[in-house]
């Protein structure tokens, strides 16, 4: 008798059961999203196109060049990729599927983006803009302060809890930063201030016994995404043109190494694990250091 075909499993109805996985194995909530957003991406596509979703190289190649046509970032193309990738190996592992077909499938190439850091007038204007008494305004310096200074990413800065801050001696917590992996951010006295005089004003907060340190103004709770729309609000107010949260993480790793800092407490305080990335975050601005250190050295001094 002639061998069956492979049966072709049904996408959708497996993603549950490995998001359920992956939150078993611990992964960070917005890396379920992101997986779960892939996934979803290229089901859709799939369907749009009169396609099998089937988890093979020419058709996960197909969808991503769409992507990419269609003006996606590189870097969320490859995030996209990874996804489906992911979850490929994963019904190979289960047995849903007999092999993973898109092992060895390599992510897209895509070009270096630069970004470029604030500079320090638009810090300013940023800061100004977050000024005010009111409880959102002392929450968006703190915030913006916090963020400047300790080059913590979006999501990072709006986890955290009340008791991850201590402001005596100068020290937040991320528990769980890129890859599980938690660290200790230091941060100066303006920053303790601000995060003190925000405090303060939480304390009155419907939501005061809330252990989150961020919350929202009329008795709301504050995620990832009242960050973003917060820190866009304020942005806009201080005149910044295509202003992105993530743009203090590369300002503050520029601001670090212009004041003299070394590349290894930079690593250690921004949760970086390898120096590409440093160099990723800090290459706008690369040459404008290079030269001050030149002219500091004046090694034509003879």
């Amino acid at each position: 008798m002639p061998k069956k075909p492979p049966r072709t499993p049904d996408l959708m109805a497996l993603l549950p059961s490995w998001l359920l996985s992956l939150r078993a194995e611990r992964k960070s909530a917005s890396t379920i999203g992101s997986y779960e957003r892939g996934v979803r991406m290229f089901v859709a596509w799939c369907a749009d196109v009169e396609r099998p979703a089937v988890l093979d190289k020419p058709t996960v190649n197909a969808w991503v060049a769409s992507l990419l046509d269609a003006g996606l970032e590189g870097t969320t193309a490859v995030a996209r990729q990874l996804a489906v990738r992911r979850f490929s190996d994963w019904l190979a592992a289960e047995g849903e599927i007999p092999a993973d077909a898109l092992l060895g499938l390599k992510p897209p190439k895509m070009d270096t983006k630069v970004v470029e850091p604030l500079t320090e007038a638009e810090l300013k204007a940023l800061l100004k803009a977050c000024s005010g008494p009111e409880f959102i305004d002392r929450r968006d310096e703190a915030i913006v302060r916090l963020m400047l200074e300790t080059g913590t990413r979006a999501g990072e800065c709006a986890s955290m809890l009340l008791d991850d801050v201590d402001l005596a001696s100068g020290v937040a917590i991320v528990r769980r930063g890129k890859g599980g992996k938690g660290r200790f951010v230091p941060f100066g006295p303006q920053t303790a201030r601000s995060i003190d005089r925000y405090k303060r004003a939480r304390a009155s907060h419907r939501l005061a016994s809330s252990p989150a340190l961020w919350l929202g103004d009329r008795g709301k709770e504050f995620g990832y995404s009242g960050l973003w729309k917060a820190l866009g609000t304020r942005a806009n107010a201080a005149g910044l043109v295509g202003f992105h949260p993530h743009q203090l993480r590369h300002t503050a790793a520029h601001r670090w190494l212009a004041a003299g800092g070394s590349e290894g407490g930079l690593m250690s305080v921004a949760g970086w694990s390898r120096p590409d990335m440093l160099m990723r975050y800090t290459r706008a601005r690369a040459a404008d250091r290079a030269a001050e250190e030149a002219r500091k050295l004046n090694l034509g001094d003879l």
